[in-house]
C-alpha cells in the first residue's frame, strides 16, 4: 500500500511545529488527587437495570456485549443503525460469582452478530430497561486510531484520562493490565465498571490481565483472576487460546496479541505454544502490523519493577519469537511512568526489532514512578513520569504515528510524537 503523502504532510508539519518529538519537557506538577468510588445507589434505578456496560470486538462482524444486574433478567440485546430502532437482536447467557464474602450481580454476556463495519449502532440491554447505549464497529480497513491505557484504576487521575480520551476519536483501546486495583475488594470491581462505562460501552475495550487482578488469598480464596474472568471476557476462544489471559484478534490491517504476564510462558507451557503457532499465522499482506501488549515490560530503565521474573524470564522465553516474526509494536504497563524505546532487541538497538513502550501511567492510586536510572540508556530514547495516556493512529501500511499525551496537566499536552514504520515495509527485516 502506498504511503499517503497529504496526511503524512500534515502530521510532520504538526510535530515540527510543536517541536517536541523525543524531547522531555518539564512543568509543574500539579497536586495529588484523591480515589473516586462510583455508588450503585447513584446510577442504578432497579434491579434490572443494566450497568458497568462494556463491549469487546471477537470477530470480523460480532461484538461482546457485558453487563451486570442486581437480580437475574432476560441476557438479550436489541440492536439497530438507529435511535430506538432495533432490526436485531442477539440472546446471551448469564453467570455470576463468589469472592469471600462478596456475591456479584448478574454477569450478562451477549454476542452480537452480522455488524457492518465503521457504523454506529444503538442497543438496549435486557427487554425490561429503557437504557440506550451506542457503539461504533472499528473500520474494515486502514487507517484505524487506538487509544492506548495502562494501569488505569479509579482516582482523580484516571478522571483526567478518560477525559482526554473522551475527546479524541479513537476506535479502539487496548489496556495492558492493571483495570480496577480492586485488590480483593470486590465492589470495587462494581465501581470501576461504572467508571468506565460512558467510554467501555461506545468503543471496544481489548484488556489483558495485570499483576492486581490476580486476587489470590491463601486460605481464603485460592483461585486466581477470578473476578476479572467472570467481568472481562475477551475474545480467547476464537483466536485458539485455552485462557482468557491470552489471546489474539485481527482489526483493520493490525494483528493484535494479548499476552498474560502473570501465568506460563516457558516453551512447554500451553501460552508459548499458542503464540508460536498464533504468529505463524499471520499473514502480514492482510495486517502488515503486528501489535503486542504484556502487562510487566521487558525493557524499563525506572528503578521500580527491575529484576521481576514476569519480565526478565518471559523476556527470555518470548522475545526471539516476536522477534523472528518481525513484531513491529510491544506495549506493557506496570511500571507507573512513561518510557519508549527504539527498535531493540536483546538489549541492544535492532532495525528488525519492535519499539517498546511502558504506558503504565493511566492513573492508579499508588502514583507515579519518579525515579529513573541515571544516565538514561541509548536504547531509551523518551522517558517521563507523569500520567497519561497514548494513540497510535496506524494510516497505511507502512506508517504510524504516535502520540503520547500528558494528562496530569488537566488539559491534553502532546509531550512524545514519533512515527513508526511497519516491518512489512522494510525488505530487510522480512522474516
Amino acid at each position: 500500500m502506498a504511503v499517503q503523502v497529504q496526511p503524512l504532510k500534515k502530521y510532520f508539519i504538526f510535530a515540527f511545529t510543536l517541536g517536541f518529538v523525543g524531547v522531555a519537557v518539564s512543568y509543574d506538577r500539579p497536586l495529588p488527587r484523591k480515589d473516586v468510588f462510583v455508588s450503585l445507589a447513584e446510577d442504578i434505578v432497579d434491579s434490572a437495570s443494566p450497568h458497568q456496560v462494556h463491549i469487546c470486538k471477537v470477530g470480523e462482524d460480532k461484538m461482546r456485549i457485558s453487563w451486570v444486574t442486581k437480580s437475574p433478567t432476560s441476557s438479550t440485546v436489541y440492536y439497530g443503525t438507529s435511535p430506538g430502532i432495533y432490526e436485531n437482536s442477539a440472546t446471551g447467557n448469564t453467570s455470576s460469582y463468589e469472592y469471600f464474602l462478596y456475591k456479584s450481580g448478574q454477569i450478562h454476556d451477549v454476542v452480537t452478530h452480522q455488524l457492518k463495519p465503521n457504523t454506529v449502532y444503538y442497543y438496549r440491554c435486557g427487554s425490561n430497561s429503557t437504557r440506550e447505549f451506542s457503539f461504533k464497529t472499528p473500520p474494515a480497513q486502514l487507517p484505524i486510531r487506538f487509544a492506548v491505557i495502562g494501569d488505569l484504576g479509579q482516582t482523580g487521575w484516571t478522571n483526567s484520562t478518560l477525559n482526554h480520551i473522551a475527546e479524541s476519536s479513537y476506535d479502539m483501546l487496548l489496556l495492558p493490565g492493571d483495570l480496577s486495583y480492586a485488590d480483593t475488594l470486590q465492589p470495587l470491581w462494581d465501581s470501576f465498571g461504572l467508571l468506565v462505562e460512558p467510554l467501555a460501552s461506545q468503543r471496544p475495550w481489548m484488556v489483558t490481565e495485570g499483576n492486581h487482578e490476580i486476587e489470590k488469598i491463601p486460605f481464603i480464596h485460592s483461585q486466581k483472576f477470578t473476578a476479572y474472568n467472570a467481568r472481562w471476557h475477551m475474545p480467547f476462544e476464537e483466536s485458539g487460546s485455552t485462557s482468557n489471559l491470552y489471546y489474539s484478534f485481527n482489526v483493520a490491517g493490525v494483528h493484535v496479541i494479548m499476552l498474560g504476564s502473570y501465568t506460563d510462558f516457558d516453551p512447554n507451557s500451553d501460552q508459548y505454544k499458542w503464540l508460536q503457532g498464533d504468529l505463524g499465522k499471520v499473514d502480514r499482506a492482510k495486517t502488515p502490523w503486528i501489535v503486542v501488549l504484556i502487562h510487566a515490560p521487558w525493557y524499563n530503565s525506572n528503578t521500580a519493577h527491575q529484576g521481576e521474573s514476569e519480565s526478565t524470564d518471559m523476556k527470555k522465553y518470548m522475545e526471539g519469537l516476536l522477534y523472528q516474526a518481525r513484531v513491529d509494536v510491544v506495549f506493557a504497563g506496570h511500571v507507573h511512568a512513561y518510557e519508549r524505546f527504539t527498535r531493540v532487541y536483546n538489549e541492544k538497538a535492532d532495525d528488525c526489532g519492535p519499539v517498546h513502550i511502558t504506558i503504565g501511567d493511566g492513573g492508579n492510586r499508588e502514583g507515579l514512578a519518579s525515579k529513573y536510572i541515571d544516565p538514561q540508556p541509548d536504547i531509551s530514547l523518551f522517558r517521563e513520569a507523569s500520567f497519561g495516556h497514548g494513540q497510535l493512529e496506524v494510516l497505511n501500511a507502512s506508517h504510524a504515528l504516535w502520540t503520547w499525551h500528558r494528562n496530569d496537566d488537566d488539559v491534553q499536552v502532546v509531550a512524545d510524537l514519533t512515527w513508526l514504520t511497519s516491518h512489512s515495509s522494510d525488505p530487510a527485516c522480512e522474516p
